[in-house]
């Protein structure tokens, strides 16, 4: 999809213009549509002419992305185990403030079809300790949103809060709409939520104690950590909570304590206001502008801090209405990966090599991690298949019962498969031996080897993200991580295939479809 600047607003219009190359209205650059199509070439070459070393190149490719990135991320989550990956700021910090001299501070809040829960909206702005004469709530809805507007309405709104119409233009986007709130802005300091968010009540008050104790204003953004409220209400939702859990409170803290490029959540960011405006604010066509923005803030200069303060949302109970989220975060993800990685001299410049590296990992290599982890599965399920004929090889079950209906060459592959883990590393081709099979036989082991160890490390990890929680009661649930994982692959497959179909494409989130917010202490109880 193309996009003629003459259709765009100002403010997105002038986004596109000032980041030439840099925004996902580009979603590959000519360059890189070149490379792959000559990737995709060799790779038919390969397959047509010597169909070993195609096997060889790909699996060999996807078997180092997947390891790569596993290691990245659960290293980083295990290292921030042991170290302090996030700004701590005490209650005595917080009761110490002065509120007469506390700045004004914007709110933003995109909604979009929201008049069901627009009455927890208001509430949940309402329950923020913060002066409510220097709150500055901008209340962002699409023209065309009368639904929404009237249940505000209804509501009654507070004099802090602020309803902004966006104009009707493309894309339709969270972003666009945020970007039309920032202009709008009078806090010195500004933070987004979501429509369904229960942040801390004193999480502004943390925020900007940890951006006030930055004296060079080098710290752009505050990172409030993420978690979810209905975390009982089904198996779903309390899969949901290990991983948020894993991701925000080891994972991003890892990355912070490595000081490695932050893909920043999508709401409870901090920002100070002008230098927000500084960067651009966020990529109205990135479906995934929280990621977007937390490499553009690093390749600034600028730095990302955690903080020890959550927001509680409403995690997604139904597969469908979840697979359509993920499927969206992981083609941002790829989005991000291309606008940033366009040019590899070039990111290296304005990253370092250091930081292009943990970018490239933290973003690119966790959405191809998402999408080989259905292929490992596939590899596994083959593996395991390849084994139990090896364990009753010897007692002729197999033989029996399903040789005589397999070709030849398939059979003996099968057997050396069954013994396969006594020849790893070694691919060889025996006397008699239907090459093909050998070589798969190999494939297998390794491949299954890696998926078993990178299941192991997700459910650690989600283990001790549990226990530094105190979310005791979904420690057994973290043992059925690998099938999450399954479906998270599910949707990343899904996500890939929009980048050329629908590359822009917002897929709403339906919020309000569970009870309302409960207590900290319910959430720390133990079944």
């Amino acid at each position: 999809m193309k996009f003629d600047l003459t259709q765009l607003d100002p403010i997105t219009r002038e986004f596109v213009q000032s980041n030439p190359g840099g925004s996902a209205i580009q979603v590959s650059s000519r360059g890189q549509r070149l490379y792959y199509l000559a990737v995709v070439l060799l790779l038919l070459f390969l397959l047509k002419f010597r169909w070993d070393y195609f096997v060889f190149f790909v699996t060999g490719y996807l078997m180092i992305w997947y390891a790569a990135a596993v290691f990245f991320r659960g290293g980083a989550a295990v290292l921030s185990w042991f170290g302090q990956g996030e700004e701590i700021v005490s209650d005595a910090e917080v009761a110490a403030l002065d509120e007469k001299e506390l700045p004004v501070y914007t709110i933003l809040l995109p909604l979009y079809h929201e008049a069901n829960i627009a009455e927890k909206i208001v509430r949940n702005m309402g329950r923020l300790d913060y002066p409510k004469e220097k709150l500055d709530v901008k209340l962002l809805l699409e023209a065309d949103d009368d639904e929404t507007r009237l249940a505000l309405e209804r509501t009654g709104l507070p004099p802090y809060c602020e309803v902004v119409t966006v104009p009707d233009a493309p894309p339709r986007t969270k972003p666009r709409a945020c970007n039309f709130g920032l202009r709008r802005a009078r806090g010195e300091f500004s933070v987004i939520y979501d429509a369904e968010d229960a942040p801390e009540p004193d999480q502004l008050k943390k925020a900007y104690i940890v951006l006030r104790r930055d004296q060079e204003k080098k710290v752009l953004c505050v990172q409030g950590k993420l978690n979810y409220f209905n975390a009982r209400h089904n198996l779903l939702t309390r899969l949901f909570t290990v991983e948020y859990s894993t991701y925000f409170d080891l994972t991003l803290s890892g990355y912070q304590l490595f000081n490695l490029p932050l893909p920043l959540g999508g709401t409870s960011n901090h920002f100070r206001t002008a230098e927000l405006r500084e960067v651009g604010g966020w990529d109205p066509f990135n479906v995934t502008e929280d990621c977007d923005l937390g490499i553009r803030i690093y390749e600034r200069g600028y730095k990302t801090r955690l903080v020890n303060s959550t927001t509680y949302e409403e995690a997604n109970a139904h597969v469908w209405n979840w697979i359509r989220q993920r499927s969206r975060w992981v083609k941002g993800f790829i989005q991000t990966h291309l606008v940033h990685y366009r040019n590899p001299f070039l990111t290296v410049k304005r990253l370092g090599l250091y930081g292009a590296f943990g970018g490239f990992l933290a973003v690119g290599g966790s959405a191809m991690m998402m999408l080989t982890n259905l292929i490992f599965w596939t590899v596994l399920l083959i593996y395991a298949g390849l084994l139990i004929h090896g364990f009753t090889h010897g007692l002729g079950l197999y033989d029996q019962i399903v040789g005589p209906h397999l070709p030849g060459g398939a059979y003996e592959g099968i057997r050396l498969g069954g013994m396969s883990f006594r020849a790893w590393p070694l691919v060889y081709y025996g006397q008699g031996e239907d090459p093909f099979w050998a070589v798969f036989s190999q494939i297998f082991f390794a491949g299954s080897l890696i998926m078993l160890f990178a299941n192991f490390i997700f459910i650690g990890i989600g283990v001790a993200a549990c226990v530094k929680r105190k979310f005791y009661y979904l420690i057994p649930v973290s043992l059925l991580m690998p099938f999450y994982w399954l479906l998270i692959s599910i949707a990343a497959w899904k996500g890939f295939i929009q980048i050329f179909t629908k590359p822009f494409y917002w897929e709403k989130t339906i919020h309000g479809l569970t009870t309302d917010p409960i207590t900290e202490e319910e959430l720390h109880e133990t079944t």
